[in-house]
This record gives C-alpha cells, sequence and structure tokens, in this order.
C-alpha cells in the first residue's frame, strides 16, 4: 500500500508526506530523523489514507500540497485538530 499522510506539532505546524511503510517513517519523524520535520515539537500523526496506486498516492499528496487542495486539508482533514 502507498500512504499519504498529515503530520502537526504542538505548535500546529502541518507536514504532509509520502510513504510505503507509515509506522516506520512515522518513527522516523518522532526521532528527529526526517531533515523537513526536525525542528517539529513532537509531531503527532493527525490523518492518513492508503492508495493501492503509487501514482494516485502521489498525485493526492501533491493536491493537499497546492492551493484549493491546502484548502480542502485544512477545511476537512485538520478542523478537528486545531486549537
Amino acid at each position: 500500500m502507498h500512504y499519504i499522510y498529515i503530520l502537526q506539532d504542538e505548535s500546529a505546524k502541518i507536514y504532509v508526506g509520502y510513504t510505503n511503510d507509515l509506522r516506520r517513517r512515522v518513527g522516523h519523524h518522532k526521532h528527529g530523523e526526517v531533515n523537513t520535520t526536525k525542528a517539529y515539537n513532537n509531531p503527532t500523526l493527525v490523518w492518513y489514507c492508503a492508495f493501492k496506486s503509487k501514482k494516485r498516492a502521489l498525485e493526492f499528496e501533491r493536491y493537499l500540497k497546492r492551493g484549493s487542495g491546502h484548502a480542502f486539508m485544512r477545511k476537512h482533514l485538520l478542523h478537528t485538530y486545531e486549537n
């Protein structure tokens, strides 16, 4: 399976990523082993979605990181997690 996931830290910083091994990747984030999220304060997995197709997963990741996808993510995927 291919996963798109969202991490959020204690200061509400958000990270969207892709992996084919969700548990391993989230562990890397939590242990400060990923340069992009090294400065995040206690990153927590707040949402993920599994895809059979790597192509579709990467397309959805790209969507979430851009204009309307970013707004969709904030409104529909993170609304219960924001302070």
